[in-house]
């Protein structure tokens, strides 16, 4: 594949839809359609090279019996989904920071310990750049309502066999269903 060009189709509010033009290995031109939340790509290496743009939460209870799990309304499907609290990196925030927050806002929990950090991965890759990082954590305290009037959230603490219902019977966003899958399985 050689990268051609990338230009700016139309620009959202927090998202923005681009055509990158390319070639294929048998020498046709392929136009692909993507979104990312940076407002300017004009080169392949400003597509490549963007920050972390969110953070994603993947936390337990203090006695590791039991996972976070957020019940969300997503406009784009139009029903409710199970899903990890995650969030946008404010500027100026390290995905610590952006943590700690996004969880009060979305759940009420205090960020009692992070024992992980894993490497950036995408969101949607098929047909997006954005990146997050997952933090591996405990967490601790009371529910309250999601601090926005923008978001549907019910948080709850799950067991394994609590989740093991769920993921035969309702939607999950695909990295919160394959984390818990195994999570649930114990392996």
């Amino acid at each position: 594949m050689k990268f051609i060009s990338i230009e700016k189709v139309n620009e959202g509010k927090f998202i923005n839809r681009y055509n990158a033009t390319y070639e294929t290995s048998d020498s046709k031109i392929k136009v692909y359609e993507m979104i990312s939340r940076r407002k300017n790509i004009s080169t392949l290496e400003e597509l490549v090279n963007t920050p972390t743009d969110a953070v994603v939460l993947i936390l337990h209870d203090e006695s590791g019996e039991h996972i976070l799990i957020n019940r969300e309304f997503r406009m784009a499907v139009g029903d409710y989904v199970y899903n990890f609290p995650a969030g946008l990196i404010d500027e100026g925030e390290t995905y610590e920071e952006s943590a700690r927050r996004e969880l009060m806002e979305e759940t009420g929990l205090t960020l009692v310990s992070i024992e992980d950090v894993m490497y950036e991965s995408y969101s949607a890759v098929g047909f997006s750049n954005e990146k997050n990082i997952c933090v591996v954590g405990t967490a601790s305290g009371t529910f309250a309502p999601s601090t926005s009037t923008f978001e549907e959230i019910e948080a709850g603490w799950y067991t394994k066999e609590e989740v093991r219902r769920l993921l035969a019977t309702s939607h999950f966003a695909a990295r919160t269903q394959a984390y818990c899958y195994m999570w649930a399985r114990g392996r």
